[in-house]
């Protein structure tokens, strides 16, 4: 109750939401795939133009949200070097491809370092979007996490990715933080 007032009173005093981190606790047992949806490691091949991807898409995030492009592409850089200063071989990192009736459909990484497991980037292939490959992704995710002895897992959404939202919100997963910004100029 709380956070919807809170949240009530900075929306009122021109604050925007940029994006906000959601968890959700993981039962006893991982949940299975759709039939037809196989998980495969990613192969380094693979990993180069997804990284390269990856990081346009996340640089792009931020541009979106008003962060020079400069700035952006720096941080996303950044980013991904520091998180991943082994390239698709850094520890506790997992990196998959989703194959559905044998076609790639999306990928997934995710973080198993820490107390809880964190989602850094789903997707699904834009030509397999809307036929539940995203939400088989996430399904994933969480078998993985539950495989690596987590019971919590995590992930960030921006504000304004409405499918993202809406998939994570029937999923299961709960705010636990918003991020927030007010242009004061």
């Amino acid at each position: 109750m709380y956070k919807r007032q809170a949240l009530a009173l900075a929306t009122a005093l021109g604050y925007v939401v940029r994006n906000r981190n959601m968890e959700k606790a993981l039962g006893d047992t991982p949940p299975a795939l759709p039939e037809g949806s196989v998980p495969r490691p990613m192969t380094e091949a693979e990993y180069g133009p997804w990284m390269a991807r990856s990081q346009e898409n996340h640089a792009l995030d931020w541009i979106r949200r008003g962060v020079p492009e400069a700035e952006a592409r720096a941080k996303a850089a950044n980013d991904h070097a520091t998180l991943l200063p082994g390239g698709r071989t850094t520890d506790g990192m997992l990196f998959s491809v989703l194959e559905h009736q044998g076609t790639a459909v999306g990928t997934l990484w995710l973080s198993v370092t820490g107390e809880r497991a964190y989602v850094f980037d789903v997707e699904a292939d834009p030509a397999h979007r809307g036929r539940g490959h995203g939400r088989s992704l996430m399904l994933l995710a969480e078998a993985q996490a539950a495989a690596a002895g987590r019971r919590i897992i995590g992930l960030n959404v921006f504000a304004g990715n409405t499918p993202a939202e809406r998939l994570y919100d029937s999923l299961g997963y709960a705010t636990t933080q918003y991020s927030m910004y007010k242009a004061l100029v």
